[in-house]
């Protein structure tokens, strides 16, 4: 295959790391994306590869997708927006040094859509545009926030494909993710009555109060022997430091191994009930992501066990990650799906986030051997 270029691949790391994309700004992510076709298409481009992605903004947020000629086979799947808020490059700059990419969102998951792009490239380069007919790039914007406005797309893009590989960072060591919890988000509203709480704090009815029976009764439907967890997050109260609080919420994150347990919390969630007499409550928010079971990623990884010591890489291992994907998604409607793909490294959202150089090659060269195995050899 053709030669990978480390250099390249820094470079075109770098080039996006420098334009900040927190999900929450549309005109930010918009100019991600914007610069996201130009480098992975430059790529593209060189190896006689459409260059133009084809844009698609949905409710504002604006995703990629290259389809290389015919029915999508193997789905390559990731995406462009990132957890940092604007500013971050001023105190976490992009950079290389001593074998270590840094900057925000390097590790999620810049490096990872530029290893997709080079490895489709390279594959392109040495044996035709042929040998990536059927593959299909899909670069959502909106991940870090729960795919509200990609999820439909991406099952869409997945539909009866034999394989969706999901450029996200590896796990520790670089371990390959087979196995991803469900996940649930809730948002739980309190209402009570307002009163001054000074002169007649017993004609309200404090929502911060019936709030806090009702963190404890959330926070009881976790069941650590099956690796459930309920969390209560972040909170609201009230509004004035002299009134009794008339309204509060908090948010819910609900992480399960089985869709089971995901409707059984859901189900509980659904019936909480107002403590205080006079409050009362509404649950918003339910099951976001399904679970990614070992069952749809065991083949795929077998497959790049096999091939990984013909590329360099040695030692590859499995694990089981609380975290969520995209690759819950396309997991959820039955396509087999193997995750953490992308860079080697550690650090994800934290001020340490960075990526290990010596293992972007290796792994670029894994993914290529992966999609070429599955064109050439399907299940």
């Amino acid at each position: 295959m053709t030669h990978l270029s480390l250099e390249a691949m820094l470079d075109d790391a770098l080039r996006l790391l420098a334009c900040e994309s927190p999900s929450s700004d549309l005109e930010a992510v918009a100019r991600s994306a914007g610069l996201t076709a130009e480098v992975l298409g430059a790529r593209f481009a060189a190896a006689g590869l459409p260059a133009a992605p084809e844009r698609i903004v949905i409710d504002g947020v604006t995703h990629l997708c290259w389809r290389f000629a015919g029915p999508t086979r193997v789905l390559l799947l990731g995406h462009h927006d990132t957890v940092w808020p604007h500013g971050s490059l001023a105190t976490h700059p992009a950079k290389v040094a001593d074998g270590v990419l840094t900057g925000p969102g390097c590790f999620d998951m810049v490096i990872g859509l530029v290893q997709a792009a080079h490895a489709v490239a390279a594959l392109a380069a040495s044996y035709g545009a042929d040998a990536v007919a059927g593959v299909t790039f899909l670069v959502t914007g909106d991940e870090e926030v729960g795919s509200l406005t990609s999820r439909a797309l991406i099952e869409e893009e997945a539909a009866g494909a034999d394989a969706a590989l999901v450029l996200e960072a590896a796990g520790p060591g670089g371990a390959l993710k087979t196995e991803r919890k469900g996940t649930s988000m809730y948002t739980v509203q309190v209402r009570g009555r307002a009163a001054h709480a000074g002169l007649e704090p017993e004609s309200g009815v404090n929502a911060g109060i019936e709030l806090a029976h009702q963190i404890h009764a959330i926070a009881a439907l976790g069941d650590p022997m099956l690796g459930t967890t309920v969390t209560p997050t972040s909170g609201r109260i009230g509004s004035t430091l002299n009134t009794v609080p008339a309204s509060a919420a908090i948010d819910v994150d609900v992480r399960a191994t089985s869709a089971a347990e995901l409707e059984r919390v859901d189900a509980a969630m659904r019936s909480l009930t107002a403590q205080l007499p006079g409050a009362s409550l509404s649950v918003d928010g339910g099951i976001n992501r399904p679970p990614l079971e070992r069952r749809h990623a065991q083949a795929l990884y077998a497959r790049a066990d096999r091939l990984a010591p013909t590329v360099g890489v040695t030692h590859l291992t499995a694990c089981a990650v609380g975290g969520a994907s995209d690759g819950n998604f396309t997991a959820g409607i039955g396509v087999p799906t193997l995750d953490g793909l992308g860079g080697v490294g550690g650090g994800a959202h934290a001020d340490d986030e960075h990526v290990l150089v010596d293992h972007i090659v290796p792994r670029t060269s894994l993914l290529a051997a992966l999609v070429r195995d599955l064109l050439t050899s399907p299940a």
